[in-house]
């Protein structure tokens, strides 16, 4: 009960620290923007203790089968760290705002190619848009696409390395997958491997489809804001981010699936087994 206790107080506060880093690390901001800031960090700091702390699970998948959860954590928190570097950068420039953006920009300029989802984000911006801004654009998308690009390619050597899920240990697929329901008719692992392979593919077309939901929002609302850091942020951090868990989670469960047809393999062959021993 300890460990469960002070495992969950340990996420909350992560969860807490993930949702402020913009907030405490770029300058300007103004104090209502903290206080929405500060709401929504205790409420996910809650939802994420109240999770993990139960032993029933609700909505967080994977919560007992390390490292899903915890490269997703370490991808998102790496993005937002870094591009909240870069625009603190704008403002108060340092050595290590420097560097970081110098990295994110050489990063941009190999990966901005026609059709790549680097330029496809370039694209969205006004035309009337600056050069700087332009850059700017370039060099955080740049950086935010190559961390998931790393930690979706870390997350595949980890599974490797790890033999994940392992078939030594038990893998509770109602505790790490709370909204599959096995019993909602349809053989459980063409079901995983159908979700896996969805999963996947709306992975790979994500990055290229949400610049175009974004240019198209910014016809009917007011454009890709600039001129608020924060948002530019989360946008490229999201946009980086959702399509690197997608793939995590098609992976994830097409290796679950995986398993559960070798255990129906062993269970068949030890049955036929005992069924031609003599009585």
């Amino acid at each position: 009960m300890i460990s469960r206790l002070t495992s969950a107080l340990v996420r909350a506060v992560l969860i807490m620290v993930l949702v402020a880093t913009p907030s405490l690390l770029l300058p300007g901001v103004r104090p209502d923007t903290i206080q929405i800031v500060s709401l929504f960090a205790i409420f996910g700091a809650f939802l994420t203790f109240v999770e993990y702390y139960s032993i029933y699970p609700s909505l967080v998948e994977f919560r007992d089968a390390p490292p899903f959860n915890r490269m997703r954590y370490i991808s998102l928190f790496l993005t937002v760290f870094l591009l909240s570097v870069i625009f603190r950068g704008q403002t108060e420039p340092t050595t290590l705002t420097q560097f970081v953006e110098a990295t994110g920009s050489l990063i941009g300029q190999a990966i901005d190619f026609p059709y790549s989802p680097v330029r496809l984000m370039v694209l969205i911006l006004p035309e009337d848009a600056s050069l700087e801004s332009l850059t700017l654009v370039r060099t955080t998308a740049g950086l935010s696409y190559l961390i998931s690009l790393i930690g979706l390619s870390v997350f595949v050597i980890l599974l490797r390395l790890q033999g994940w899920p392992s078939h030594t240990k038990p893998f509770n697929v109602w505790v790490n997958l709370p909204t599959f329901d096995p019993t909602a008719g349809g053989d459980v692992v063409e079901r995983l491997n159908r979700d896996a392979r969805f999963n996947i593919a709306l992975g790979f077309l994500l990055p290229f489809l949400l610049p175009a939901v974004v240019k198209a929002a910014a016809n009917i609302f007011d454009p890709i804001m600039l001129d608020s850091p924060q948002t530019m942020v989360w946008t490229m951090a999201a946009w980086a981010f959702l399509p690197s868990s997608l793939f995590m989670r098609g992976i994830a469960m097409g290796r679950i699936a995986s398993m559960i047809a070798e255990k129906r393999r062993q269970s068949c062959a030890l049955a036929e087994q005992n069924g031609l021993q003599p009585a």
